[in-house]
C-alpha cells in the first residue's frame, strides 16, 4: 500500500459529500478540486468524457461539476450517466461557450445550474448546495445582447453541422455569403 492509500483508508469518505469534477483544462481542474476539498467535498477528477463516465458508473457522486465541451465529446453524456445511476445527484455544467439551448438541455438532463467559465469556487459551491425550493435565478448584471444571443445560436448550429458552412446556412435559412461574413467577425458583446 502506498501513502495515498493509507491516507484514504484513515479518513472515511462521506458518500453525501462526494464530488466529481470533469474538465479538460487541467490547471483549472486542479485549482477547482483543491478549492472544493477545502469546502469539505471528497473530490475525484476526470479530464475526459470516457474517464468521467467510468468514474460516474463505478461510484456515482452526490455532486458533479462537468465541463460542456471536452476533447473527446460532450460533458452532457456524463451528466446523463450520473442521473441514471444516482437521481438525487446535484450537478452543475460549466462552459466557455454558453448559450441558451445547451443550458436548457443541461437542465433537462438533470443539472441544477449552468455557469460560464471562468467560474470561481464560491459560485460553484453555491450552485451545488443552494436550496432550490422556490428559488428564482437572479437577474444577470450584464445580460447578453440580442446580437450576442443570435451569434451564439449561429455558432452552435455551425458546430453541430461540423463546421460545414453550406449545411449551416441551409439549416439557418440564410445565404451562404451572409453566414461567412458573420462567422468572420468577432463575437458581439
Amino acid at each position: 500500500m502506498d501513502a495515498m492509500t493509507d491516507v484514504a483508508a484513515a479518513k472515511p469518505v462521506d458518500p453525501n459529500m462526494t464530488l466529481l469534477i470533469v474538465d479538460d483544462d487541467k490547471p483549472f481542474l486542479q485549482r477547482l478540486a483543491r478549492a472544493m476539498e477545502m469546502r469539505g467535498f471528497a473530490v475525484d477528477t476526470a479530464d475526459t468524457v470516457a474517464e468521467g463516465m467510468r468514474k460516474a458508473e463505478a461510484a456515482p457522486p452526490a455532486y458533479a461539476v462537468v465541463d460542456m465541451r471536452l476533447d473527446d465529446g460532450n460533458g452532457l453524456d456524463v451528466i446523463e450517466a450520473i442521473r441514471k445511476r444516482r437521481p438525487d445527484s446535484r450537478m452543475v455544467v460549466l462552459t466557455g461557450y454558453g448559450n441558451i439551448a445547451t443550458a436548457v438541455t443541461a437542465v433537462k438532463l438533470g443539472a441544477v445550474d449552468y455557469l460560464a467559465k471562468p467560474a470561481d469556487a464560491d459560485d460553484v459551491a453555491f450552485a451545488l448546495t443552494r436550496d432550490l425550493d422556490g428559488a428564482r435565478a437572479a437577474l444577470p448584471e450584464n445580460p447578453m445582447s440580442a446580437d450576442r444571443v443570435r451569434w451564439e445560436h449561429i455558432q452552435r448550429v455551425y458546430e453541430l453541422c461540423e463546421r460545414n458552412v453550406s449545411e449551416t446556412a441551409r439549416r439557418l435559412n440564410m445565404h451562404r455569403r451572409t453566414l461567412q461574413r458573420i462567422l468572420a467577425k468577432r463575437a458581439p458583446r
